[in-house]
């Protein structure tokens, strides 16, 4: 994480002094919360909108995942505590920086250096190699109601069953921008239940450049923020999704999504019409999570890809 400059007013500053970190300092903020620095390898995270109840789900998801060997460091829980409804724990600080962030200032170059898509290659190599948990399957995606594995045993059909619920939300302001979206869910929909099942891994679903962090040789040392899109499933989702949002808003982003979905085709061994199917998929469950209005990138990306 970039270290951001401290400010002496921050409320949680001063109540992690209070709870004997005096060098507490903001590192960065991101949409599940801010990260504090405190001392001695721990930071403490003070989380947006999850609760203290459903924190323990978050705390077996983490454990599942240390449990397998990968050549990265993931987030561990030490501890959690409660202040005034608000749920703070504290983490083991993984190491590196990040791969890019978002203030580095010049966009990628048209074509990805090679370092790049190795590490990228790792991760989901790796990642693909942890198997998928009850914890998992537990697991609700941001926006939804419900568990996405709920009632369903097949990955491809709890997400053919997310697409309907999803596109549902906000029917009327993504069909202003995508023509016949009702044909577009519907065939989606179908062609996800058309998939054979394969066997579930875990799904980080946020792999975009903060949340790997590298050494100084460009080799993979973490891999942060699990619990956007997080579930067990086709590894081929993982590598299709990440393919889509490495590179959304850049001069070359098309480029670079076409690009990875051609190497992680290759390299991975997935059909390139299933990470494309798979794409549309995350488009159509995610288009509203950040707003609907022209000015809003995330819906303008989706619709776009949509059509």
């Amino acid at each position: 994480m970039t270290e951001t400059d401290a400010h002496e007013t921050d409320p949680w500053v001063q109540y992690f002094a209070g709870r004997g970190h005096p060098r507490a300092r903001r590192l960065a903020s991101g949409m599940e919360g801010t990260v504090y620095r405190l001392q001695d390898g721990i930071v403490a995270k003070v989380w947006s909108g999850r609760t203290p109840d459903d924190f323990a789900l978050t705390r077996r998801l983490y454990a599942d995942i240390a449990a397998h060997p990968l050549p990265f460091g993931t987030p561990e829980i030490l501890d959690a505590e409660e202040c005034d409804g608000v749920l703070v724990s504290y983490e083991r600080e993984l190491g590196g920086r990040p791969l890019r962030s978002g203030g580095d200032g010049d966009p990628p170059a048209r074509d990805l250096p090679r370092s790049e898509t190795d590490a990228l290659l790792t991760v989901l190599r790796a990642l693909a190699t942890v198997p998928g948990t009850e914890t998992m399957r537990r697991l609700v995606f941001q926006g939804d109601d419900r568990p996405l594995r709920q009632g369903h045993s097949c990955f491809s059909d709890a997400l053919a069953a997310l697409v309907e619920r999803a596109a549902g939300r906000n029917r009327d302001a993504l069909a202003a921008r995508v023509p016949g979206l009702a044909d577009v869910v519907a065939l989606t929909a179908a062609s996800l239940r058309a998939l054979p099942d394969r066997p579930d891994s875990v799904i980080h679903g946020d792999l975009v450049p903060p949340n790997l962090h590298v050494d100084e040789a460009g080799h993979p040392v973490a891999v942060l923020d699990f619990g956007f899109c997080t579930t067990a499933g086709d590894p081929a989702f993982e590598a299709a999704v990440t393919a889509a949002v490495w590179d959304m808003y850049g001069p070359h982003a098309a480029h670079h999504t076409a690009e990875l979905t051609r190497l992680f085709a290759r390299e991975l061994g997935h059909a390139e019409e299933i990470l494309t199917l798979y794409q549309k998929a995350y488009a159509l469950i995610t288009y509203d999570l950040f707003g609907m209005g022209p000015h809003d990138g995330h819906f303008r990306w989706c619709a776009a890809l949509l059509r």
